[in-house]
């Protein structure tokens, strides 16, 4: 059995249970208007496919929000720009994990550069900007990711299934769980293999409620350094998995809001059985 079968076999289980298998998409690292960005872009139109673009305040040239304005007026599915951190530089003390929200920084002015990045982005692009913070590495300090809802900030975006739906009360969080790179030894692509297994399961811990239901499955992609294999393989992967009827592409506003109102509808089911 191939990787392809495992998860049209895991696609086909949510079909029969009368389920639904959401996705979303982020991409991460955008600076400037490229050739690689253009491609990104395109697949994005191509497959109607949402895109969750996390854009570097610090880094990011004014360019890039004419260009993606120009990409929406072709594209019928959403293009969202997240903030991607502050400069994307490293903040942990030496032997340490690479993180640029961490607690080595002052908090006070990690804050003062997250709102100013925030502002930064909301000026530049307008509505396609959405306050949720995507942390550089996919790590950040729980008392930064605590004090995110009072910077301005509805939502944060990491790595690996969730624990719980909120980070920090006001902060709803909505991660990706398919990275298609492989980082070590060598930059690459993961492979078609990995790749698929690390996608079936994670649906299938969420259709098993091992993993949280409401979490829609996220694939991470990054422009910039992407090879030959991993553009191949993403727009392959982008087609069959609009052909499946049991999937469905969300839009990053649509992810948040509908991990949201799936988790207040449990809240109410629950205190409906409360009070039976």
């Amino acid at each position: 059995m191939t990787g392809w079968d495992a998860l049209a076999n895991e696609l086909d289980l949510w079909q029969d249970a009368g389920k639904t298998a959401d996705f979303w998409w982020r991409d991460d690292d955008a600076v400037a208007p490229t050739a690689a960005l253009e491609r990104l872009l395109d697949l994005s139109r191509t497959h109607s496919a949402g895109l969750g673009l996390a854009v570097i305040p610090e880094r990011c040239e004014t360019g890039l929000a004419a260009a993606l304005r120009d990409a929406a007026r072709d594209n019928a599915a959403e293009i969202a720009v997240l903030q991607h951190g502050i400069a994307h530089e490293n903040t942990a003390p030496a032997g340490e994990k690479k993180t640029e929200l961490s607690s080595a920084a002052p908090t006070h002015e990690t804050r003062e550069r997250l709102i100013a990045g925030r502002n930064r982005l909301s000026g530049l692009f307008g509505a396609q900007f959405q306050a949720i913070i995507v942390p550089p590495w996919n790590r950040i300090a729980p008392e930064l990711a605590a004090a995110l809802p009072s910077c301005g900030f509805s939502g944060l975006s990491t790595y690996k299934a969730r624990t719980q739906p909120e980070a920090a009360p006001g902060l709803l969080q909505i991660n990706t769980h398919v990275d298609l790179l492989r980082w070590k030894p060598e930059r690459g692509f993961l492979g078609e293999s990995e790749t698929l297994t690390l996608l079936q399961m994670h649906l299938q811990a969420r259709r098993e409620n091992r993993a949280d239901a409401g979490e829609p499955t996220g694939i991470l992609t990054h422009h910039l350094v992407h090879d030959e294999a991993t553009w191949d393989f993403l727009d392959r992967l982008l087609t069959w998995l609009k052909r499946h009827p049991a999937t469905k592409f969300l839009a990053p506003s649509e992810a948040f809001s509908h991990s949201e109102d799936t988790n207040r509808d449990k809240n109410q089911k629950a205190a409906r059985k409360d009070r039976a």
